[in-house]
């Protein structure tokens, strides 16, 4: 009989080790109809996940995708890049290691480069030193602007007002409108006094009024003509009659020559002539302060008569305002009375000169033009 061996005592098992159970991934929601009840939905058990959940990342992206974690043949981690690289480091998705926002471009996001934002800083630092930065940037360019535009209107003003690109030269200046009493010397020299000087600075007020001043003109028109030149328009004080003047018996001119005096018909001393011109009338009223009625409805008479009749008048007298009478060259004399009706009494006077009838007479009543009389 052979004996029997004792028994060995049976040694106590290891426990399995004990494995770290996977994080659990939430379930992504579910709107309208689809959204599933959670209390028909089975609860996962963690225990029953398998070990290559722990490879997966935070972001909820397969260990295969690009940007996680990749592992090679012989099972060692490679480096990793983008979005894993800040789970990694326990930073949130979307951040760099200094807590800044960060974005992806299209190529950045197809490499899994994380990408500084160009424009907006997250920072309150930051924005308020951008929005200093840009109104900083805003005042240099107002700035600029503001002394490129003082600086174009001085020299804007430096060419017209101070250069002589726009001076007046005298011998660009045209005078017309002298007519036979004006001198267009005398003119000339009031406009070499402002030669030189910028057309836009030019007062041709002022010349104008100074052109006035010289004898024999009734009124002047000043124009400027760029760059240089000026047009000046004169109306002469032409004289219609001539007044017999005696050398006054006291005074410096005493015992001087006799001569006439040139009136306009306005009563302006247009002249004086040793003899009386050509083509005016020669006017017995004496030039006084007791005859100047008489003197003005001479001139009045003057005025109203047409070219081709006053040159045809010698002589002209009266004695009051009413009595006006005129001498022709022909030997003829014509009876005017007063300064009124003048164009019924010059229509009355050329058709009684025109008249077979009348044509011949030596004298000529107009004084009633309603019912003139010839002798």
């Amino acid at each position: 009989m052979t004996p029997s061996r004792p028994d060995r005592p049976t040694p106590p098992r290891r426990p399995p080790d004990p494995r770290p159970a996977a994080p659990r991934v939430p379930a992504p929601r579910s709107t309208g109809s689809t959204r599933a009840d959670s209390s028909s939905t089975p609860a996962k058990d963690p225990a029953a996940e398998p070990k290559a959940a722990s490879g997966r990342l935070a972001s909820g992206r397969p260990a295969s995708g690009k940007g996680a974690t990749a592992r090679s043949e012989s099972g060692k981690a490679g480096p990793a890049t983008g979005a894993s690289a800040a789970s990694s480091s326990g930073m949130p998705a979307g951040r760099d290691s200094a807590g800044n926002v960060t974005t992806y471009t299209a190529r950045g996001r197809a490499l899994g480069v994380p990408v500084r934002p160009s424009v907006v800083s997250t920072g309150s630092a930051d924005r308020f030193a951008e929005r200093l930065a840009s109104r900083r940037r805003i005042l240099r360019h107002k700035i600029y602007l503001v002394t490129a535009g003082v600086v174009a209107a001085a020299g804007l003003g430096w060419l017209l007002l101070l250069s002589p690109v726009l001076t007046l030269k005298p011998t660009e200046v045209s005078i017309t409108g002298a007519g036979t009493v004006v001198a267009v010397e005398d003119v000339s020299a009031v406009v070499a006094r402002v030669g030189g000087i910028p057309l836009p600075r030019l007062d041709t007020v002022g010349l104008r009024d100074r052109i006035l001043d010289v004898p024999g003109v009734r009124s002047a028109k000043v124009l400027r003509v760029w760059p240089h030149g000026l047009a000046i328009t004169l109306v002469s004080r032409e004289p219609v009659a001539a007044v017999p003047q005696k050398p006054p018996s006291t005074g410096p001119a005493a015992g001087g020559p006799a001569g006439f005096t040139l009136l306009d018909t306005e009563g302006y001393q247009v002249g004086w002539a040793d003899t009386a011109p050509k083509g005016l009338p020669v006017v017995s009223v004496p030039i006084d302060g007791k005859n100047e009625r008489t003197l003005t409805a001479v001139l009045t008479v003057l005025r109203a008569l047409p070219a081709g009749l006053r040159v045809q008048v010698a002589t002209v007298a009266a004695t009051s305002q009413d009595t006006v009478q005129m001498g022709l060259r022909d030997g003829s004399s014509v009876r005017w009375g007063s300064a009124s009706d003048a164009p019924l009494k010059v229509a009355v006077l050329q058709a009684l000169r025109k008249a077979p009838e009348t044509s011949g007479a030596k004298e000529f009543d107009v004084s009633a033009p309603t019912l003139p009389i010839t002798r």
